[in-house]
């Protein structure tokens, strides 16, 4: 079969079409989903440049559908690829954790030992005393690069498994640092033994 002939097959309009429709949305919806997230973070530069990538995929994957407004396997990967390309661009920014996260912590009772787990695990922390339904607690405050999170929760319900928190994205800080390093997977932290809870 020639090259033309395969052009104008059947095969090549209700499969291959779709198929390179399906990916096109999946690629220009990622970086779509991606270039919004790093909107929201600050990151201009890295934005503009997905934006570009992004409509010349999306312009490929629109031309294809317009071409073919009698068939609706094209729609159904147009929209396939929208929903599946949200997914990914999430799960990708997920992983790649750019940008930085205040942690407000409320404490059962004075809250003394899991400060001092905090500080002796080098995350920055400001404390308050203040007064709850049941009486007195500590608020802990943290700033956070969003790769660390996970060790600082996983601290918080060692030292502390009655704590309260809430956690919130910062488009930038004024001093990053100094960052939380020294302990690997499973989280252990050091200085600080395992199972050591506030009482």
């Amino acid at each position: 079969m020639t090259e033309a002939a395969l052009l104008n097959s059947q095969f090549f309009a209700l499969v291959a079409i779709p198929i390179l429709i399906f990916l096109a949305r999946i690629a220009d919806v990622t970086l779509g989903t991606m270039r919004i997230i790093f909107i929201s973070r600050g990151f201009s530069i890295i934005s503009a440049l997905i934006g570009f990538v992004e409509v010349l995929i999306w312009l490929f994957a629109i031309g294809q559908i317009m071409g073919n407004l009698d068939s609706w396997i094209h729609y159904v990967a147009y929209a396939g690829g929208f929903a599946v390309g949200t997914f990914i661009g999430i799960k990708i920014e997920q992983r790649v954790a750019l940008g930085y996260q205040v942690v407000r912590i409320i404490t059962q009772r004075n809250g003394t030992s899991l400060e001092e787990a905090l500080r002796k695990a080098n995350f920055m922390v400001t404390a308050l005393n203040a007064k709850g339904g049941r009486g007195p607690v500590k608020v802990l405050f943290t700033v956070v690069k969003r790769t660390t999170l996970p060790w600082l929760i996983e601290l918080i319900r060692m030292i502390n498994p009655q704590a309260y928190f809430t956690i919130e994205d910062l488009r930038s800080v004024s001093t990053p640092g100094p960052w939380p390093t020294g302990w690997k997977k499973p989280y252990h932290f050091p200085g600080w033994p395992k199972g050591k809870k506030e009482v």
